[in-house]
């Protein structure tokens, strides 16, 4: 019957594979009003899932999960994905001890490939999974979703590398909204950005396309004249193919939310020898008005009003990471010489002030937090006093940097008698 949902009836990704596509725009619609209503009871990662609702749905009719493994990249953007693969009481619950976990988990289904935390790690999971299956003489396809966020981490970088120079079969998909949780930044988000919105490129590929088609190909030296065309057309309307440059396959641009296109290049994929990257273009808090206004705000947020999208958390004290921010906008007021630092959470460690104020002494690195760390430790060198905020479980990833480069500075500075380096060291 038309009035019942759909998502009452999928109880495994297999159910997704009789339903056309008008019953698909359905379930998308209902996915997205679920996922709102538990994310405002609940609280948890709301714009980043719900950018990928159409994608997700893509991937699990192209693939066989739990048979093929879909690795996703931190797993803030995973709430579709546990309701397509009989979570859906659980998810009730969300992030509750009688509920479903915010993250992939695999002792919670067999359909999370991985337990995901940190971002940038799903291409490096992916290749090892890639590595081991082929070790064992397997068959079964391996799916990377990457967000454009997470390029900015090196880890990410290192995995490109290997698999270009391994070319084991490798499906990348690069889930790009133009965020990681702030706004993004570098070079990677220049270039993608680049890509996206340079619709000469695709009109004339097409065109192209279309001509070299028409014509009879004779020889090896007609296919390395078509060849080489192709990439002095690419050349000239987009600086530098990076990841081609890797030896990985690029696909794109394709349209995240048309669930028909997105699944027409997973297709072509599939049947690709080495790996191959498709790049997809999602909108953060896709379906959801206020996510979609303020995708920062709902990328991790507590229960809310789903119709106003307004906090409801009481009205107290200000909390640690407002006065944090306040104590060093007031610091910087005097000291002009103190630079704040952060990787990809400018809002979330209360630097969205300091950015405004100050916005040539506020530098966000991206997901980098080793770099943000031995960034800081040359700026005290410089004679700057440089303070990075990141979360405890994110500075992690820069203990070798707090150990190795910060910490020696400050060493330095005592046993050398530096005066100077010792003044401008921050004590992480």
């Amino acid at each position: 019957m038309s009035g019942t949902p759909l998502l009452d009836a999928i109880s495994g990704p297999s159910d997704l594979k009789d339903l056309d596509y008008e019953e698909l725009a359905r379930l998308a619609e209902e996915i997205r009003r679920v996922i709102v209503e538990t994310t405002a009871r609940c609280g948890g990662h709301l714009a980043s899932s719900l950018g990928v609702v159409e994608l997700t749905i893509a991937l699990h009719r192209v693939f066989d999960s739990p048979r093929d493994r879909i690795v996703w990249d931190v797993g803030h953007q995973a709430y579709a994905h546990k309701l397509l693969t009989g979570r859906r009481k659980e998810f009730e619950h969300l992030r509750c001890a009688e509920g479903c976990s915010g993250f992939p988990r695999r002792e919670e289904s067999p359909h999370d490939a991985n337990n995901a935390g940190h971002s940038s790690t799903s291409i490096s999971i992916g290749l090892g999974l890639a590595i081991a299956r082929d070790l064992e003489g397997d068959d079964f396809h391996v799916v990377s979703v990457v967000g454009d966020g997470a390029l900015t981490g090196g880890v990410a970088f290192e995995a490109l590398n290997q698999a270009g120079h391994l070319r084991r079969d490798l499906i990348i998909v690069l889930n790009d909204n133009g965020m990681s949780i702030s706004r993004n930044v570098g070079a990677m988000s220049t270039y993608l950005t680049q890509l996206r919105l340079n619709p000469r490129y695709t009109r004339v590929k097409d065109e192209v396309k279309e001509i070299i088609e028409s014509v009879p190909v004779v020889g090896a030296p007609t296919d390395r004249i078509i060849h080489s065309f192709k990439e002095r057309l690419k050349n000239f309307l987009i600086p530098e193919f990076i990841f081609e440059e890797l030896g990985i396959q690029y696909v794109g641009i394709v349209d995240g939310h048309d669930i028909q296109a997105v699944e027409r290049d997973l297709r072509l994929a599939k049947s690709a020898e080495g790996p191959i990257l498709i790049h997809v273009l999602t909108s953060k808090g896709k379906g959801y008005p206020p996510a979609e206004r303020d995708p920062d705000l709902f990328h991790g947020i507590g229960p809310f009003d789903p119709d106003t999208g307004k906090s409801l958390e009481q009205k107290g004290p200000p909390s640690f990471t407002a006065t944090f921010g306040h104590v060093l906008c007031d610091m910087a007021r005097s000291e002009p010489r103190l630079i704040a630092i952060t990787a990809a959470m400018k809002l979330g460690t209360g630097l969205d002030d300091f950015a405004r104020l100050y916005p040539r002494r506020f530098f966000d690195v991206g997901i980098a937090e080793q770099h943000a760390v031995t960034l800081a430790a040359g700026m005290a060198l410089g004679g700057y006093r440089p303070v990075v905020s990141i979360y405890s479980t994110f500075l992690q990833r820069a203990i070798d940097q707090m150990i190795q480069d910060a910490d020696a500075i400050k060493k330095q500075a005592h046993t050398t008698g530096g005066e100077n380096i010792e003044h401008h060291v921050v004590d992480l």
